[in-house]
């Protein structure tokens, strides 16, 4: 077995073996569907008592997605525990003993989370989509809508980068404490509407969970309203990769460069 294979299968065994990581996962998808059907109800009983134009902006889509934003902090906790409990713990020295080539062992425990967080992003981006749609109603679309597909599955890969990010970020940081006492404040203040503050607007629209909301969405705002972004979907894709590509060379060149 060559030396990639065995570090990756050892990563995927850690990943099963860590209540954190494996708890954090169940949170995330309790958060994200129950939130989807929170939400669409109460769009459903609220959509008559909407204005006319609060009613034309209506996305359907994006309403099962509010969950995402809230439960994305689980998936960040879930990249900065399954990367930063290594250095916290003490146990990176042992891991490096026995994968000595770092970029081996940084490789294999990226591609173990990557295929962990994506595979759970897909199953959940899904199951919040269809489950907002049955709690809407009237006023629910079907995947096939315009644009709802396209919505979803990139839904699932802004989740899985998220995640990504994270264990970049982590890796930087070479802990825990520092990536969530700065990530997930910063998330929970970017959704209750930082990036609609007329004065930092332009810079914070472009911050990695802002550019969820455009990328999960399907009408786009009018030019005038807060939730206006001056991209769209796919171009908010290219702003999250480079944001996880940053973050993961940031995590190989301080694990290459710095002693475990």
């Amino acid at each position: 077995m060559s030396a990639g294979r065995a570090a990756l299968r050892a990563e995927l065994v850690k990943l099963r073996t860590t209540r954190s990581t494996v708890w954090t996962l169940v949170l995330a998808f309790v958060l994200c569907v129950g939130l989807a059907l929170l939400v669409g109800l109460s769009m459903r009983t609220g959509f008559d008592r909407m204005a006319p134009d609060a009613r034309a902006a209506f996305d359907p889509v994006l309403v099962g997605f509010y969950g995402l934003l809230i439960g994305e902090i689980a998936i960040v906790a879930f990249g900065v525990l399954f990367v930063g409990s290594e250095y916290t713990s003490g146990m990176v020295l042992a891991s490096l003993t026995a994968v000595p080539r770092r970029g081996v062992f940084y490789g294999a425990k990226v591609l173990a989370g990557t295929l962990t967080v994506g595979a759970f992003s897909l199953v959940t981006g899904f199951a919040a989509f269809f489950t907002a749609q049955a709690a809407l109603g009237p006023h629910s679309v079907s995947i096939g809508s315009a644009g709802a597909l396209r919505a979803t599955l990139l839904a699932c890969v802004h989740l899985t980068l998220m995640g990504v990010f994270a264990m970049g970020v982590a890796a930087i940081a070479r802990g825990t404490a520092l990536p969530l006492g700065i990530m997930i404040p910063l998330l929970f203040l970017d959704s209750q509407g930082l990036g609609n503050v007329p004065g930092i607007r332009t810079v914070a629209q472009y911050l990695p969970d802002q550019v969820g909301f455009v990328m999960m969405s399907t009408v786009r705002p009018d030019r005038s309203s807060v939730g206006y972004r001056a991209f769209g979907p796919w171009t908010g894709l290219g702003v999250l990769v480079l944001w996880t590509a940053a973050a993961l060379v940031g995590g190989y060149l301080v694990l290459r460069r710095r002693d475990a």
